[in-house]
């Protein structure tokens, strides 16, 4: 990419993925910068938050998500001190925005804590009796056009379904009924394409207006929101966001707008970014092909974190 100014540099948080307690013990227990957010972390929370991310019974828990979302933010700590990432704009998409509205200084991190918790508590809540039969599914190598023909067939059937994510030009996911999954693969099969995974609960339509609300309420409405010190880029339609009424609203919309990261990555693009600094366990935002097209990708993951570091040059 060509700019007439210099190249400026980006941190993402990923999206959270399936992630395990022995897959990042290591980092949270002996990193510094993980250490010390640990610390705080347990403080807002009023429980130990290794103890009970340690004793979690699935991926997606109280615990899990806090647990992601503040070893985001240590690693970004971690690659600022030790890689001298000096970022002039973040973006999180999906369950990135709640780190990058702590990073970005538009939440405190122990509200970024207790919101994370907070969601988390609600989510599980609303799902376990509201849209029992919905899952998103993630599929790849399926251009738009031929994405059309499968959702023109869905609403030949009467079938609801709401596109959630546009990742990249032929990667999606959709939120659909459970009993319709198998009919979908098989036609994701049929043009070419390939079937990932089924995520529960379902993420991003517009059907989960009640949750939004509930989540405004007895979550966000508690919490302070200042203007972000680095702009933010929303991750449904890639508006670079500069007040803290912006981010709460971003942060809201994640329940019901699509998330479209080609859009960030046009943002970035229009503000001259040339690299970017993902700052958590991702195997998603960092490697789609619209990413690594259009940036130097500088990974950041615990692995990374806990690896021996070449010395930096003297001055650097």
């Amino acid at each position: 990419m060509e700019t007439g100014a210099k190249a400026a540099t980006a941190i993402v948080f990923p999206g959270m993925g399936p992630t395990k307690f022995t897959d990042v013990a290591a980092f949270m227990l002996d990193n510094p910068s993980a250490r010390r957010l640990v610390a705080l972390a347990d403080d807002a929370l009023g429980y130990s938050l290794t103890g009970r991310f340690r004793d979690s019974g699935n991926d997606y828990t109280e615990a899990a998500q806090v647990a992601f979302m503040v070893n985001c933010l240590a690693l970004a700590d971690w690659a600022g001190r030790e890689l001298g990432i000096e970022p002039e704009v973040c973006a999180g998409p999906s369950f990135g925005g709640k780190a990058a509205a702590a990073y970005s200084g538009a939440l405190s991190f122990e509200d970024a804590v207790r919101m994370t918790a907070g969601l988390a508590r609600r989510t599980e809540e609303y799902f376990a009796r509201e849209h029992t039969d919905i899952v998103t599914h993630s599929f790849v190598r399926v251009p738009e056009p031929r994405l059309r023909e499968l959702l023109a067939e869905l609403d030949g059937y009467g079938e609801w379904h709401d596109l959630s994510c546009h990742i990249d030009h032929d990667f999606h996911m959709l939120s659909l009924r459970e009993g319709r999954v198998e009919w979908l693969q098989e036609r994701v099969r049929s043009v070419g394409g390939l079937s990932l995974y089924t995520m529960r609960p379902p993420m991003h339509s517009a059907a989960f207006e009640p949750l939004r609300r509930r989540a405004a309420e007895e979550v966000l409405d508690g919490l302070s929101f200042a203007d972000p010190r680095l702009p933010v880029v929303d991750d449904h339609d890639g508006t670079v966001l500069t007040t803290g009424e912006q981010v709460r609203t971003m942060l809201l919309d994640g329940f019901v707008r699509a998330l479209r990261w080609p859009d960030v990555v046009a943002a970035l693009r229009g503000l001259g970014v040339a690299r970017v600094c993902v700052a958590g366990q991702d195997s998603l935002f960092g490697r789609v092909p619209v990413t690594t097209r259009n940036f130097t990708v500088v990974p950041v993951n615990p692995r990374v974190a806990m690896a021996p570091q070449p010395a930096r040059p003297s001055g650097a």
